[in-house]
């Protein structure tokens, strides 16, 4: 768990006979972490196994049906049971068939639907044109201020009303019936210009009579604008049952669509298998990593499956190592307990440590909890984000894993805040119960008579957070001393800035440091071991660049010496100097912003509790408009100050800690499995 766990390279060769066994194996093992055997074998030349089906092509297949399921709301996954025994060889065809008729049935509901929405989209349009104008009976009277619109008024027989109402719905129109009698019906009719020559078809069929308008302007409009609004919605609605209509038609055939999904991803899987497959006439090679504790258990299920009739080669990292392989290509594994998964996320979404160094999750998840706490300290408001996250978590357990890592780092953030919010004694920025550890509100509020303890002002708050501050950093050159001694990289080690050079140059500042405040501000260490301290490291540092120039020369004969050489030493030692100087005391001092945040929290609490006491007439003794004052600055709070404090606790960890040791260049370690999605 503190360093990234063991792997063991697998160089196998079995029968060709044996190669669908051995794959099945290999599949329901889900411990192997493919390579080219090409990548380490650079002299032997073998042909590649070609599959029946490409995995694109597959894959591609695959998410068609994904994306037909994902209308319905269903995600598929690999069941729990799936058992590469159980796989039938793939007919690609004759699933590419289901979907293709599948796809046209869909496709005739889709273009019923493009074109009710045209019809909607030239409904507006109309709309939008009326709507331009304000007097309906002059586009009447005046043809052509309306560009795009038609306006005819007239009479047709009552009895064929609904016939006509039928035909003219065909096309994009506002149809209004008014003075209704026995025999006939006047009618005002707005239609699109484009369509004039269909709908004069249409009223002549219908023995159209023109007449002219008398009804009231305003009324009118109204009843037009009505009329439209009544199309559009029913049009809308028309648009939402093909979708139920197409959505029934997906849910009809889910089962079969997930059963194929089923299959295509195990068979996908298993070429993906077979595409690392070297073959010979005879034989099939492959190779990959696994994690050391799963060898024995690989080997007994390639020995069964071939029934002995193979050759397996394992190989250490180290022994790789040897033949040239660099470490940042052997797959990293972090293998830390389910409870500490939502810190190596934060881990990971860094970058991949390098194989063989420090894994930091446990230390991210101590460095984290601590920081978000100090910066968000409130017992109510931690059980509020705490209850979020369970929210979060429950909503997102089996829909989306990053989001569900993420509401249980939420928790863990609740929890946090609670029991800082205790150690402070803040309950909605209240004094309900003493403080555990020191009265953070009472201390930024100035209130001296409710201070007790060694925390007695702001600077004593900001002094936690620089001693906080120098144990993570402190902790982040010690794991880079762990780094370069695992790496063999012993040069490193003694004048890297992280190094112990560098690092006896933090340490002899930071001891500097305390010794000045701890004496008043008025005396500084001994002259003598200050010389010693600052001056023996500051010296190796001048004699670094020379070593590595010879270092480098060994291995480049074409490196030449000269006055510039001389000059380049001296100014890599100053410009190094500098950044050791400036960079450890910003790195430092950046914890300062652990207590400033805090202290902001504070400071809010402290306004919205003013503001509902000011509501309630300068008493404690708070109305409606008090409590709702205090309900939005909770709820202000909450958000606001607890997403900076997560951002600056995940800033602090990335680059204060991080930047001491973390060689992020590792590859992830990604074996083919049927439990990965």
């Amino acid at each position: 768990m503190i360093v990234t766990q063991k792997m063991k390279q697998l160089i196998a060769v079995i029968r060709n006979t044996d190669a669908d066994d051995v794959t099945k194996v290999l599949l329901n093992a889900g411990v192997l972490h493919f390579s080219h055997i090409s990548d380490f074998e650079k002299n032997v030349k073998l042909d590649t196994l070609t599959p029946q089906y490409s995995q694109t092509e597959i894959a591609d297949t695959r998410r068609q049906i994904e994306n037909y399921l994902a209308a319905i709301k269903v995600i598929p996954h690999m069941r729990q049971d799936a058992n590469a025994d159980t796989l039938k060889p793939l007919d690609i065809t004759e699933i590419t068939r289901f979907l293709d008729s599948l796809s046209r049935s869909i496709q005739e509901i889709r273009n019923k639907q493009k074109d009710i929405q045209q019809d909607i989209l030239k409904l507006e349009d109309i709309r939008r044109q009326l709507d331009l104008f304000g007097d309906i009976r002059a586009g009447l009277y005046t043809k052509s201020s309306y560009s795009f619109l038609t306006f005819q008024t007239g009479r047709i027989i009552t009895t064929r009303i609904a016939e006509f109402g039928r035909e003219i719905a065909k096309l994009p129109s506002v149809q209004l019936n008014f003075s209704e009698d026995s025999t006939s019906t006047n009618i005002l009719l707005i239609t699109m210009k484009r369509d004039d020559r269909r709908v004069n078809e249409i009223l002549s069929n219908f023995g159209w009579v023109d007449i002219q308008l008398t009804a009231n302007t305003d009324e009118l409009k109204e009843n037009v604008f009505a009329g439209l609004e009544q199309k559009i919605n029913k049009l809308h609605k028309a648009q939402e049952e093909l979708k139920d209509e197409s959505d029934a038609l997906i849910f009809q055939k889910k089962e079969e669509l997930e059963t194929m999904w089923l299959h295509l991803r195990m068979n996908e899987l298993y070429y993906r298998i077979q595409s690392f497959y070297s073959r010979t006439s005879r034989t099939m090679v492959f190779t990959g990593w696994v994690p050391a504790d799963c060898q024995k258990v690989l080997e007994k299920s390639i020995i069964k499956a071939t029934g002995g009739v193979c050759y397996l080669e394992w190989h250490t990292t180290g022994e790789v190592e040897r033949q040239g392989v660099k470490a940042r290509e052997i797959p990293v594994q972090l293998k830390n307990p389910n409870f500490l998964s939502p810190f190596q996320m934060l881990v990971t979404n860094y970058s991949i440590p390098e194989y063989g160094t420090i894994d930091p999750t446990p230390f991210v998840a101590v460095t984290y909890f601590i920081m978000f706490g100090l910066m968000f300290g409130d017992v109510c408001q931690g059980i509020i984000i705490g209850l979020l996250g369970v929210i979060g978590s429950l909503f997102f357990r089996k829909k989306d894993p990053g989001m569900y890592k993420l509401s249980n780092l939420i928790i863990y953030c609740g929890a946090s805040a609670t029991i800082a919010g205790a150690l402070f004694g803040s309950y909605f920025g209240f004094e309900w119960f003493k403080p555990l550890w020191f009265n953070f509100h009472a201390i930024v509020w100035g209130r001296h008579e409710l201070i007790s303890g060694p925390i007695q002002s702001i600077y004593d708050i900001l002094a936690i957070t620089i001693y906080f501050g120098i144990a993570v950093i402190t902790l982040g050159l010690f794991f880079n001393w762990i780094n370069l001694i695992a790496k063999k990289n012993w040069f490193k080690l003694i004048f890297d800035k992280g190094g112990f050079v560098g690092s006896f140059l933090y340490f002899t500042g930071v001891y500097t440091a305390y010794y000045y405040v701890t004496h008043g501000y008025k005396e500084l260490p001994d002259a003598g071991f200050l010389g010693l301290a600052v001056g023996i490291p500051v010296l190796l540092f001048l004699v670094k660049p020379p070593i590595e120039y010879l270092r480098h020369k060994k291995h480049n004969a074409n490196v030449k010496f000269s006055i510039a050489t001389i000059l380049d030493f001296l100014m890599e030692w100053i410009v190094e100097l500098l950044e050791i100087f400036s960079g450890y005391l910003a790195n430092t001092l950046s914890f300062m912003r652990v207590a400033g945040l805090g202290i902001a929290h504070v400071c809010l609490m402290i306004s919205f509790t003013e503001l509902a006491r000011m509501a309630a007439g300068n008493t404690m003794n708070f109305n409606a408009g008090s409590i709702i004052i205090l309900i939005f600055g909770n709820a202000l709070v909450i958000a606001l100050e607890g997403f900076s404090a997560g951002i600056q606790s995940l800033r602090l960890t990335y680059y204060e800690f991080f930047s001491k040791y973390f060689a992020g260049n590792g590859k992830a370690y990604s074996p083919v499995s049927l439990r990965n999605r």
